[in-house]
């Protein structure tokens, strides 16, 4: 009795081992995508920032020692209704342009209108959240002002400065 070996299937082997291996692949993508979700905590949901005068007094007081951040609220309430009255005339602006952008038959005179309110409204609104930074800072402890010039911290750095 003589026994024949047969040579095994190489290609068919070689496209197990594929196969095997890139089932392996998607089971550990799988795993560590649902390994990801358990371990790192839930990002918050993105909220628009108020785009009141008030709003941004509070983003700069926010990292401020509380002494110093209630003199700049302070500074604020002195001058919050020229501060709102400025940032409602540039808001109004900039809704325009956007209804300008917006509108079915565009109007490039309209946008060209409206832009130049927003330019306008601009430096009168600039001007009274510096008087107001101007007297909050001016009412500040040392430590609170290099907190204040350090604002915004999450700002990414750039190399051209």
């Amino acid at each position: 009795m003589t026994m024949t070996m047969t040579m095994p299937d190489r290609p068919s082997r070689w496209l197990l081992i594929g196969s095997l291996a890139l089932n392996l692949f998607f089971i550990g993508t799988l795993v560590s995508l649902a390994a990801r979700a358990y371990v790192l905590p839930a990002q918050p949901a993105p909220t628009e920032r108020p785009r009141t005068a008030a709003g941004r007094i509070e983003r700069l007081a926010a990292p401020l020692p509380a002494a110093d951040a209630d003199k700049l609220r302070a500074a604020f309430r002195a001058r919050e209704t020229a501060a709102e009255g400025a940032r409602d005339a540039l808001n109004k602006a900039y809704e325009r342009a956007q209804s300008a952008l917006r509108a079915e038959s565009f109007d490039p005179a309209s946008l060209r209108a409206a832009l130049a309110d927003a330019r306008a409204a601009r430096p009168a609104y600039d001007q009274v959240m510096q008087d107001i930074l101007l007297a909050g800072a001016s009412a500040m402890s040392l430590d609170g002002r290099k907190r204040l010039a350090d604002w915004p911290s999450s700002r990414p750095a750039t190399a051209a400065r």
